[in-house]
């Protein structure tokens, strides 16, 4: 016998709110039509062997049931320690890390510690797309301030920051190295923002997960530099950052991750980590503490590497039609495909993808309102020679097409 269904809404005004990934969508769609995918930005070759091989250990080792919530001890130690060699931060590794289920699960998990309904969240857009659900799923408003391409990249107009800012801010988010537009942030703008932080009593959350992509060849060729938002002026009390293994390590699917913060704001993050996934995969994270011990030789050929590729795609796209810039940090291009004469970027993706063979992600992913990306779509470039040789071979039969 059938029950008659409840007329109650059953799906969460919050989950309305929001659409699937359409980044992993993208991928999904590459493997359906046998498109090489730029789209999802993972590495598609092997893992480091020896950083493999300390997971292996620690499985071997028995490190296969609960660590610490937080974290297992001498990871966060590592974490502390590369730090301070890195970033020049001198961190408590017992009250001021917590180890997270990726970047992902950090920045949810620092963002429901500290924000309440009602309080409002600053985002710039284009954005990396989880971050305005974040805000909805922890009842805040996100409060969109663009980013517009220029001669100099992508920068904000200051005046419209100042203007998003009022007795509502509770935080804003930054992506530095960004994605999707490969930003690097000047210490000039880290500065300012620090100063509507302090002016609004407003918390920072930084996601740094790029900070070893990072380029020469822009500003008279002087090599982007790295700033943390914790090392500008009064900002390490109100700054949470998150970052991962995920990019710079290219393992991308082990999904561990950690939040640096002051003690307070770490005590509540821990709590909700807690309730939320309760920790990250044990032997992974002996692996990770392995992995931060790496000598800096480690990041000089990564970033070697990546601006190889970077130096190499960037001119094929303008070749092939994009209209698009060198991007200072991260492995992403953000390009405008008005030339090729497309409704919207859905449609210019499916084109690509289907007849092309090649998959991007649609820029209106990046934006509140879909028509403000309508013209752009993102490539990755974190992939072999030969994958993205193959996508330029493609991509050649665009003008034909």
């Amino acid at each position: 016998m059938q029950t008659a269904l409840s007329t109650r809404n059953r799906i969460s005004r919050k989950a309305l709110s929001f659409t699937e990934s359409v980044i992993r969508e993208m991928s999904r769609e590459a493997v359906k039509y046998g498109a090489v995918n730029l789209g999802q930005g993972f590495p598609d070759w092997p893992a480091p062997e020896d950083i493999k091989q300390k997971a292996v250990e620690a499985i071997l080792d028995d490190h296969n049931q609960y660590a610490v919530t937080w974290g297992v001890k001498s990871f966060r130690e590592a974490i502390a320690k590369k730090t301070m060699w890195f970033l020049g931060l001198d961190l408590d590794p017992e009250a001021e890390i917590t180890v997270t289920c990726g970047s992902t699960e950090g920045m949810f998990a620092a963002m429901m510690a500290t924000v309440d309904p009602t309080e409002e969240v600053i985002v710039f857009e284009p954005f990396y797309e989880n971050y305005a659900p974040d805000a909805i799923l922890t009842d805040a408003t996100p409060r969109h301030v663009p980013l517009y391409r220029t001669d100099n990249g992508f920068v904000f107009d200051r005046e419209e920051l100042r203007a998003a800012f009022n007795e509502k801010t509770k935080a804003i988010i930054i992506c530095n190295p960004n994605n999707p537009t490969g930003k690097v942030y000047t210490k000039d703008e880290l500065e300012f923002i620090a100063d509507l932080c302090k002016e609004f009593d407003a918390l920072c959350f930084t996601d740094e997960i790029y900070e070893h992509i990072i380029y020469s060849g822009h500003a008279d060729d002087d090599p982007a530099t790295h700033v943390c938002m914790a090392n500008i002026e009064g900002m390490r009390e109100r700054t949470v950052v998150v970052n991962s293994l995920s990019k710079t390590y290219s393992v991308t699917g082990w999904r561990v991750g950690y939040c640096i913060a002051p003690p307070d704001i770490t005590s509540a993050i821990r709590k909700v980590h807690d309730f939320l996934t309760v920790g990250a995969a044990n032997p992974l994270q002996h692996a990770g503490t392995y992995a931060m011990g790496l000598p800096p030789s480690y990041y000089d050929d990564l970033q070697v590497e990546y601006q190889q590729k970077r130096d190499f795609i960037v001119p094929a796209l303008q070749a092939a039609g994009f209209k698009c810039d060198m991007p200072d940090g991260a492995y992403y291009v953000m390009c405008d495909i008005s030339d090729f004469g497309f409704e919207n970027d859905i449609e210019f993706t499916r084109h690509l993808i289907r007849e092309i063979g090649v998959a991007v992600v649609p820029g209106s992913s990046f934006y509140r309102e879909n028509s403000a990306g309508s013209q752009m779509v993102r490539f990755c470039f974190c992939k072999k020679d030969e994958t993205l040789e193959a996508a330029v071979e493609r991509l050649q039969k665009l003008g034909k097409s």
